[in-house]
């Protein structure tokens, strides 16, 4: 993949953290701007969205243009002759970061992960833990020197947010920025 190749591809996945509002605002943008969204849903997600959300699994799935089980590890996204954009893991939890960190691939998005670094495609992922104990650091910078992205959950208030949404909207907007997606969902810094 050049770097002006666009195949409008991005596989999403969703692990058991907190924070899967961020997850389900990004598959809201990409579906609202047609961009093909591959959705990899584990289960503790899936309990997540009841728990965390108003909306539900019905409605995420509708988000996205193909999704599968965590399971589900001969998934075309499990392969590295899928072409995609990059991948994004939003919420990303410490057990998923861990599987991907040290090669385990015991799930579909642990799988689809470890091929999106191995064919150096974007990897992004967005833990969602606090407070971080050495072994999640330690990972994360395996990950990091790996070519990975960590993307952490923290809100940032320059832009004086007035809502959740606004919060929200902000980290999926650096989200987009990783992705090199243009959008206008949040306030950029400015000058005085």
């Amino acid at each position: 993949m050049t770097p002006e190749t666009r195949y409008d591809r991005i596989v999403i996945g969703f692990s058991g953290a907190s924070g899967i509002i961020y997850g389900i605002r990004l598959l809201e943008i990409l579906h609202s701007i047609n961009i093909q969204t591959y959705l990899i849903i584990s289960e503790w997600a899936k309990k997540n969205i009841e728990i965390e959300t108003d909306k539900n699994l019905e409605y995420v799935k509708s988000l996205s243009s193909i999704n599968y089980e965590n399971f589900k590890l001969d998934a075309s996204v499990s392969s590295g002759s899928f072409l995609h954009d990059g991948m994004v893991i939003v919420p990303c939890s410490m057990k998923s970061l861990s599987s991907i960190a040290n090669g385990y691939d015991d799930t579909l998005i642990s799988r689809a992960a470890s091929v999106t670094l191995k064919e150096s495609r974007k990897l992004i992922l967005v833990p969602r833990e606090t407070p971080l104990s050495r072994i999640h650091l330690e990972n994360m910078i395996k990950l990091h020197d790996a070519g990975a992205i960590i993307l952490p959950a923290m809100p940032g208030f320059y832009h004086r947010p007035s809502t959740i949404d606004e919060i929200v909207d902000h980290l999926v907007g650096k989200i987009l920025d990783q992705l090199k997606i243009k959008h206008d969902i949040f306030t950029r810094w400015k000058d005085n």
